[in-house]
Parts: structure tokens; sequence; C-alpha cells
């Protein structure tokens, strides 16, 4: 009866053996895994601003066209009211000079 019972204890303890291992085991790969990841995230930390340079130089050619845009319609916008003010002040020079001259009209 004795040797059953010591077969099965001695069975029973390599099965707790396997079962350790494999905790083990798993916690290795649970811990190489991590390490992986962490490693993966420094890594893209590393190269996420040199990722972020050709949306930046793409971000700043188009603001700098945008500002070269908006330069040339305030000009165009300028010289045309200048124009403007310089057609009414002869005009208003004009007016002021006939009624001067004719105040009758």
């Amino acid at each position: 009866m004795t040797d059953p019972l010591h077969r099965l204890l001695e069975a029973e303890a390599r099965a707790q053996a396997v079962i350790d291992h494999a905790h083990q085991a798993r916690q290795r790969m649970v811990d190489d895994a991590l390490a992986a990841v962490r490693s993966a995230e420094a890594r893209f930390e590393s190269s996420r601003a040199e990722l972020r340079v050709p949306f930046l130089k793409d971000a700043q050619g188009r603001a700098e066209q945008a500002v070269a845009e908006l330069s040339r319609k305030v000009g165009e916008r300028q010289r045309s009211l200048r124009e403007l003010a310089s057609r009414h002040e002869s005009e208003a020079v004009d007016a002021a000079l006939a009624l001067l001259l004719d105040p009758a009209k």
C-alpha cells in the first residue's frame, strides 16, 4: 500500500515541478514581451521628432506660400485704394475750384 502511495506522491511532486517550470517559463515570456514593448516604445519616442520633420517642413512651406499670397493681395488692394484716393482727390480739387471760380453753379 505504501508503494502506490509513494509513487502517487512522487508523481504529484513531478507534476508540481512541471507546473512550477511552466509558470517560470510563462513569467520569462511575459517579462521578455514587456521588455520588447518598452524597447519599441523607446525607439518610437526617439524617432518621433524625425518623423515630424517632413510634416513641419511641408506646413512651413504652405504657411510661407499663404503669407506671400496675402502680401500680394494686400499690395494690390493698397495700390487700388491709392488710385481711388488720387482720383477722388482730383475730383474734389476740381469741384472745389469750380465752386470757387463759379459760386453760382
